[in-house]
């Protein structure tokens, strides 16, 4: 039986009792239409998870006792961060929940040169708002603790930046190297440290963005003979890595 799962932003603990916040409560109730004597599990994104018990349903609240805290962690020891360049409204929606699903730890969108999505601040900050809600709810069905951050949208030349770990430029073409043999460069018996996977837009990296990610240390890798769309390539990349150094192996 599949247990429902919900993320609230407030301190939680044994025996404390609490009302859902109003988005979360409406769907609670008029959604998967719980009530009193049901249970769900919460959590906050600062570890672990809480058993719970709806108390009342009032409209559109609902009363929660918490009670026994879980310390399960369900996250990749691979630390994973998405560059991805910005896609248009529900391809970006897409890549950001199925990368939640398998495993990426936070996500920097980037606007690029051939990005079809303009963004000016106001629409910046309520699009960031809304990608953090998508990666939240994938959090709440995958089961994953940890919320993944989804940072302001920055131009590409903030990402190049010296950076430690590995960094990873997704490229079709025959320069580049397959991501197993990259892979095979790093130091035996090591864990791997952090990767940032870089992802160009719809349009593609422009050829002097490509040049300079390169030159900012990234290595260019291929997934196979294909090209991929972006909404993809960035998905694709992150099974194979977990399939070849993560959980999924």
């Amino acid at each position: 039986m599949r247990v429902t799962r919900v993320h609230v932003d407030v301190p939680l603990a044994t025996g404390m009792e609490i009302d859902l916040p109003e988005g979360a409560a409406r769907h609670v109730a008029r959604v998967l239409r719980l009530g009193a004597g049901d249970s769900l599990r919460l959590f906050n994104g600062r570890g672990g998870e809480y058993e719970a018990d709806i108390q009342a349903v009032r409209r559109d609240m609902v009363s929660l006792r918490i009670g026994l805290h879980h310390d399960v962690e369900r996250e990749s020891p691979l630390r994973i961060v998405l560059l991805q360049g910005i896609a248009r409204g529900e391809k970006m929606d897409l890549i950001l929940q199925k990368a939640t699903e398998l495993g990426a730890a936070g996500f920097i969108p980037v606007m690029m040169a051939r990005s079809t999505v303009r963004l000016d601040e106001r629409t910046a900050v309520a699009r960031r708002q809304h990608w953090q809600a998508v990666v939240t709810s994938a959090c709440e069905q995958s089961g994953r603790n940890s919320v993944p951050d989804v940072a302001a949208p920055v131009p590409l030349q903030q990402c190049l930046r010296p950076a430690e770990g590995l960094r990873l430029l997704l490229s079709p073409g025959e320069e580049s190297q397959s991501l197993s043999a990259v892979l095979a460069t790093a130091p035996p018996g090591q864990p791997l440290p952090r990767i940032e996977l870089l992802v160009g837009p719809e349009g593609g990296f422009d050829p002097a963005e490509t040049a300079a990610a390169l030159a900012a240390g990234f290595r260019a890798c291929r997934l196979g003979p294909r090209v991929l769309r972006t909404e993809t390539a960035g998905l694709a990349a992150l099974a194979a890595l977990q399939t070849l150094a993560g959980d999924l192996r």
